[in-house]
């Protein structure tokens, strides 16, 4: 089973399992084909994470990039990080990290596994609904930026003749070229070969901070998940610099609180944010870069710590502080085979299409993670040269709590990434919904302060109970803001798999 965003990227998954492929082979086969039939979350250029069950253990992957080695607080003009250009780009990691899964799990040749997305690139394909709304939304945003590093982004994706409109036909030879590259290459290409050169050469062309050395000098670490456990179930993330420790920190408040039986009563809903807005704030002071930093990973999901946390948590609405623990563009896929291996997979730019810098003639979208380190002196995540970003993209895995796998999932959306994880483990587990179920349930998302926006589905009375509760509570029609998700269960007992793509996004859950 192949659950993701993007009808025919889970195809392209599914078409490597029937060919004798395991998980990680479907995960990377539609990672690479989403880089080209989403290109509006995610591309060549962009960071990605991993957890993957293999042979009775959970593997995790962190596959994102560090700062360039010229990007120093001293570098940002007005002491500014932008969200465009050069500046946030920090070195791609999506490349490395599917050779390095492929290498390690990986079972058919790679440059079968990148295929479907070489031929998607060659031959194009028409644009469906979502896609072709955020795709046109992000060309009316780049005819305003002005600056010869955006140039070859409105010829990559949107050259003459071509609208963003569905059914639209989208073809990118340079893409195809790339990719081929990069399937014959093993990846290294992007890093130490040709590709790496077009890199350098653009950057310096046009003022960029990141080299050739930086590419070259890139890693993947291969990590330990963390965990918390929730009603006789571990939920699984990627530890830090990635976010996922926000919603295990949550997980944890509400593991001590007996939550309403109907999924939205107003008090249920009031615990449920209270606990993310004291778990952002916990994450947004201590997550960074642990080969930097000092980051209080144990601490800060200590069962004491997370009930002293809890006891902050009154019947109207905090203005959240951080605890002392010492005292929106990107994709998700979930694949599963039928020898028990289940991937977990993110990868994304930021901000939909990312920096806005395309390396002319090659397809290659650059990121702009980098915008998300703190510009602050003495915080954990202020920004140093080789140095990784905060990172929003998450990856979630779900088992019983004596480690029987149930299987991957996770939320797309930026910030709310960690949230859309708490509401799918509260509805899934608590509220006993299945995979579709749980992922289109009306949502929540807290933004600063008091304000939360919700869904228009969640209901009137729901939301003016919030509003008596001291909740600033804003109605938010934009379906996008609340993320997409996917999700894959596998029954213990029978080994069925259940799985679920929600109504937010063109997914397409394909099995056989």
């Amino acid at each position: 089973m192949v659950a993701t965003s993007q009808p025919l990227a889970a195809q392209a998954g599914l078409s490597l399992l029937q060919a004798g492929g395991n998980a990680v082979d479907a995960a990377v086969a539609t990672a690479a084909a989403l880089t080209v039939v989403e290109p509006t979350s995610n591309g060549i250029g962009s960071d990605l994470f991993a957890l993957v069950h293999m042979d009775g253990q959970l593997h995790g992957l962190n596959a994102s990039g560090r700062a360039p080695a010229r990007l120093t607080l001293d570098a940002l003009p007005g002491g500014t990080l932008p969200s465009h250009g050069w500046l946030p780009v920090t070195v791609p990691g999506t490349v490395r990290g599917w050779a390095d899964l492929h290498a390690r799990f990986g079972r058919r040749p790679f440059a079968e596994v990148l295929a479907p997305a070489i031929h998607y690139a060659r031959h194009g394909y028409p644009l469906s609904p979502v896609l072709a709304a955020n795709w046109q939304r992000g060309i009316q945003i780049h005819r305003t930026r002005s600056g010869p590093e955006f140039g070859p982004w409105l010829e990559t994706f949107a050259p003459d003749g071509f609208q963003a409109r569905v059914g639209e036909l989208w073809a990118s030879e340079a893409h195809a070229r790339t990719l081929e590259a990069i399937a014959a290459s093993s990846g290294e290409s992007f890093y130490t070969g040709a590709l790496a050169a077009a890199i350098d050469a653009y950057a310096r062309q046009t003022g960029g901070l990141l080299t050739g050395d930086d590419l070259a000098a890139h890693r993947s670490e291969w990590v330990t998940p963390i965990q918390t456990a929730y009603r006789g179930h571990l939920v699984h993330e990627i530890p830090p610099n990635g976010q996922g420790i926000a919603a295990l920190i949550a997980l944890g408040m509400l593991d001590g609180m007996e939550l309403p039986d109907h999924r939205d009563d107003a008090r249920g809903l009031h615990l449920q944010i209270e606990a993310m807005k004291l778990a952002f704030a916990d994450a947004l002071r201590h997550v960074a870069d642990p080969q930097h930093a000092d980051v209080p990973v144990a601490t800060l999901l200590d069962p004491a710590y997370h009930a002293a946390r809890r006891a902050l948590i009154g019947e109207t609405a905090l203005e959240p502080e951080p605890g002392d623990p010492n005292a929106h563009g990107t994709v998700y896929l979930a694949t599963a085979d039928g020898d028990g291996g289940l991937v977990s997979l993110i990868q994304s730019n930021y901000m939909g299409f990312g920096s806005g810098v395309v390396v002319p003639g090659t397809g290659i979208a650059l990121h702009n993670r980098g915008h998300n380190f703190s510009t602050e002196a003495g915080h954990p995540n202020v920004l140093a040269p080789g140095k990784r970003p905060y990172h929003t993209i998450i990856p979630g895995f779900l088992s019983r709590d004596d480690g029987t796998p149930l299987g991957p999932f996770g939320v797309m959306g930026g910030f709310m990434q960690p949230q859309g994880h708490v509401q799918v483990v509260l509805n899934t587990v608590r509220y006993g919904m299945d995979p579709q179920q749980a992922l289109d349930a009306p949502r929540w998302q807290w933004l600063q302060g008091r304000v939360v926006e919700v869904e228009h589905d969640l209901g009137g009375a729901a939301s003016r109970a919030l509003q008596a509760r001291g909740h600033d509570i804003r109605v938010q029609l934009n379906p996008n803001a609340f993320g997409r998700g996917q999700i894959i269960w596998r029954d213990p007992a029978t080994g069925v798999l259940t799985g679920g793509s929600e109504s937010r996004t063109d997914g397409q859950v394909a099995a056989y």
